[in-house]
Parts: C-alpha cells; sequence; structure tokens
C-alpha cells in the first residue's frame, strides 16, 4: 500500500509538472497586449493554434509513458482523444483564420504565400490529415501493428518539427520564453517518445525475453 501510495503521488506530481507546461503558454497567450482590438475569429484561430501547440506535447506522453505515468489502456485511450482534439483544434485554427482572411489563408494551402511560416503550417496540416487518414483506413489498408507505429510516429515527428518551426516563425501573441519552452517539449516529447515505442522498448521487451 504504502509503494502504492507513492506511485500515485510521483505520478500526480509528474502531471501536475505536465499541466504546467501545457498551460502557461496557452494563458501567456490570452493575456497578451496583442489581442487587445483584435476581431473575435482572430484571436480565436489564434488561441487553437497555440492549443494544439500545447496538445502535442501532452499527446506522446500518453503512451510512451506507459506504464511510469499511466495505465497503458487508458493511455491509449487518452491518445486517440488527444488525437481528436488536435484535429479538431487545427480545424478551428484554419478555419477561423479562413474566415477572418480567406485570401490569406487560400495562399498558405496553395503555397504562394509570402511568409516562410505558412509553408511548414501547411507541412505540419497535410502531415496531419494524412496521419488521421491511416488511423481511421488502417483496417481497411490491413496495417500491422508494427507497419502502423512507424509510419504513426515518422508522421507525428514531422507533425510536430515542422508545426514547431511555424510557430516559431510567427511573431504573434505568444509569448517568447513560454513558446520557447513548449516548442522544445513538444519536439522532445514526440522525439523520445518515438523512439521509446519503436527502439528503445522493443529492445527492452527482447533483453528480457533472452533473460527469461
Amino acid at each position: 500500500m504504502p509503494a502504492s501510495r507513492a506511485d500515485k503521488g510521483r505520478r500526480g506530481i509528474a502531471w501536475l509538472a505536465i499541466a504546467a507546461v501545457a498551460t502557461i503558454p496557452v494563458v501567456a497567450a490570452a493575456a497578451s497586449p496583442l489581442q487587445r482590438g483584435r476581431e473575435f475569429l482572430w484571436v480565436i484561430g489564434g488561441m487553437a493554434g497555440v492549443v494544439a501547440l500545447s496538445l502535442l506535447f501532452v499527446q506522446p506522453l500518453l503512451t510512451a509513458t506507459a506504464p511510469v505515468l499511466m495505465p497503458a489502456a487508458r493511455g491509449l485511450r487518452w491518445h486517440r482523444w488527444g488525437g481528436i482534439a488536435i484535429v479538431a483544434t487545427v480545424g478551428l485554427h484554419i478555419g477561423a483564420l479562413y474566415a477572418y482572411s480567406p485570401e490569406d489563408v487560400m495562399d498558405a494551402l496553395l503555397l504562394v504565400a509570402p511568409t516562410p511560416f505558412s509553408l511548414y503550417g501547411v507541412i505540419s496540416l497535410w502531415c496531419l490529415v494524412l496521419t488521421a487518414v491511416l488511423a481511421a483506413a488502417r483496417r481497411r489498408l490491413r496495417l500491422s501493428h508494427r507497419n502502423w507505429r512507424i509510419a504513426h510516429s515518422v508522421l507525428a515527428v514531422a507533425i510536430v518539427s515542422a508545426g514547431v518551426v511555424h510557430a516559431i516563425l510567427i511573431e504573434g501573441a505568444m509569448e517568447e520564453i513560454s513558446k520557447l519552452m513548449i516548442c522544445i517539449a513538444a519536439l522532445t516529447a514526440t522525439t523520445v517518445g518515438a523512439l521509446e515505442i519503436n527502439v528503445l522498448g522493443p529492445l527492452r521487451r527482447r533483453r528480457n525475453l533472452q533473460r527469461a
């Protein structure tokens, strides 16, 4: 019992730290003076992008840290809901910005926008769309668990890498230090998570089987 309570306590502290890292950039962006006087759609679109970036940090932790921070089955369930939430917030980000300025968004989607950050945003978007399509059609495509895991991990790293560059290049409502913090955290969590799921975890299991 004491060990179980200690584990729960450590998990609680870890998740509080994760929640703080994910929440601080959102709160800082919402409190930015640049939000004053802006149109509602611009604010909603921008804040949806900030929330999506924070979700990208939390998403790999739901599976790659199992069972340390969360039981595997529960982590997988939350990971699926997290994926839906990321797709929804990115959709809101693009939809609100399109309603605010259709020409700018169409230029970005057609890769003719003069701003470099647009290109990285579109790369991240299409990698996210491909991930969602593969997830929905996985059974029809008869993707093995191993092939799905590898494809999902590669696309996840691409989504986060391009999304991070997109966020860093934008000079907007996000506070610089908290933006850098969440970008580094998201990229680190995704990269380490991909290595854990595809390389380190399988190696550990193989060694344990050999020892047994």
